[in-house]
């Protein structure tokens, strides 16, 4: 196997497994009506399948890299495929709520290790001048993903049967473990590292706590008091974690890497802009459902423009990043995405579904350069012998930034709306607007963060193999 021919499938092993694991984040949801019927259940009471395979990524993702370090990228990639493959059989073949729970739940397992495994494989396997190219490969299924997955599922459970979401991940499944025993490199660790149990209890329960918070916030009816305790415990387990992480050797997230500059603005910048850009998914289709009174399939149609040009975008982003740098593109692309947020509110009843259409784009465009760019200048200044470190802490804190972008979203639209029901449709409509223009500001404020940038941040990977990257800052304590 060479070493051309890894480069050549790998992003396209990666890739295929993304779009698995981010479709199947959001593809339940619209058959969520057609399940409870078929499992004889109400529809509020199946929100336990989709908060398991939230709760289980949350869990998952911290203990891929130690385990991949361990194990091995090949052998790790490879299960996490084949349980999500065989979990997504469990799913379809489920008999009632119970059985569909807990098959979600292994799915979300195998779903959590594919992400920053995926990424820790392309990391080592490009050198810093051609990983942008490789990344911005990747990431388009991340995108395209969670805007596909309520067309598919409406389409899916519109034509043939609820049982057929989940069946339709084997072929793909199965394509992905033959591409991953051909083309997958087997990374490990020089070094074995214990793991850290203690770590991991604190900071998963801390996760998971409050992943599955903002996951069921404004969706169901909790008690105030229990609502905060609840929030202060996950707040207070992730502060014993800083705090526990600070004094062993060898913590299960060496928070010491946020000392590196560049990683720092990207994931925690990164984690700021998708506070607005992060409720869209859930906040579109409404406005096309309510607002244009558009059915659920043809809803789903008018989130595809956005999922076209994330994919046409790759052509442009390495010339985009070359020209102007990564401070200058992502502080103006931040502020026009913010733009586009607001854009939306001008959509209503009788908008040429042409505009529509192009706001989509607009948005697909400047979503997909974003994040193209975070990920890669994350590692701009990372040392190999941290990659995997640094892969399972941004995937952590990206998982941890949709579920606070989807709360955020709802949070707004909801205190916009107050107490007028949720059938008056201008109410609704006019709520959903104020809660685009909420949204545009906070993005467009989250640029600041990347004002801390520096001109030539980011050429190692923008300019190619000739420019000498600045020596990063030492990461080895806090």
């Amino acid at each position: 196997m060479t070493s051309s021919a890894i480069k050549r499938y790998l992003p396209w092993v990666v890739a295929t497994a993304l779009f698995m694991e981010q479709l199947d984040t959001t593809i339940v949801n619209t058959a969520i009506p057609s399940i409870a019927a078929s499992l004889n259940v109400t529809p509020l009471s199946l929100k336990s399948v989709v908060t398991s395979y939230i709760l289980s990524l949350a869990v998952g993702i911290p203990i891929s890299g130690w385990m991949a370090d361990r194990f091995g990228t090949r052998r790790v990639f490879g299960i996490a495929i084949a349980l999500f493959t065989f979990a997504s059989v469990l799913c379809g073949l489920s008999l009632n709520a119970p059985m569909l729970t807990a098959a979600r739940l292994l799915q979300g397992i195998g779903g959590a290790m594919m992400m920053p495994v995926g990424r820790l494989a392309i990391i080592r396997t490009f050198p810093k001048s051609e990983l942008l190219g490789a990344m911005n490969f990747v990431i388009i299924p991340a995108l395209i993903g969670p805007l596909l997955g309520p067309t598919i599922g409406g389409l899916i459970v519109h034509w043939v049967s609820w049982r057929a979401i989940f069946f339709v991940n084997v072929p793909v499944g199965l394509v992905a473990l033959y591409l991953v025993y051909r083309y997958m490199p087997d990374y490990r660790a020089t070094e074995r590292r214990p793991l850290d149990v203690i770590g991991f209890i604190l900071f998963s329960c801390g996760t998971a706590l409050l992943s599955w918070l903002l996951e069921i916030f404004g969706e169901h009816t909790l008690d105030p008091t229990t609502a905060v305790l609840m929030l202060g415990l996950s707040v207070a387990l992730l502060v014993a974690y800083g705090w526990h992480a600070s004094g062993i050797e060898f913590p299960l997230l060496r928070l010491a890497l946020f000392r590196i500059r560049t990683f720092r603005i990207a994931v925690l910048g990164g984690f700021v802009t998708r506070l607005g850009v992060g409720g869209l998914p859930f906040l579109l289709p409404l406005l096309y459902q309510i607002g244009l009174g558009l059915p659920v399939w043809k809803s789903g149609l008018l989130m595809m423009p956005a999922a076209l040009a994330a994919m046409f975008m790759k052509l442009f982003a390495p010339r985009l990043l070359a020209r102007f740098g990564y401070r200058q593109v992502l502080i103006v692309n931040t502020v026009c995405i913010g733009v586009t947020i607001g854009m939306f509110a001008l959509v209503k009843a009788g908008t040429p579904l042409a505009m529509i259409v192009v706001f989509g784009l607009m948005q697909g465009f400047f979503n997909s350069l974003q994040f193209s760019s975070i990920n890669t200048l994350a590692y701009a200044d990372v040392s190999q012998t941290d990659s995997s470190m640094a892969s399972t802490i941004s995937s952590s804190f990206q998982q941890l930034s949709m579920s606070f972008g989807l709360a955020i979203g709802t949070l707004v639209t909801a205190w916009f709306l107050g107490d007028v029901p949720q059938s008056d449709r201008a109410m609704v409509t006019g709520a959903l607007h104020n809660a685009f223009v909420a949204l545009s500001m906070v993005t467009i404020l989250s640029s600041l963060a990347f004002w801390s940038l520096r001109r030539e941040d980011g050429e190692s990977i923008s300019k190619g193999a000739n420019v000498k990257p600045p020596a990063p800052e030492p990461a080895s304590t806090l």
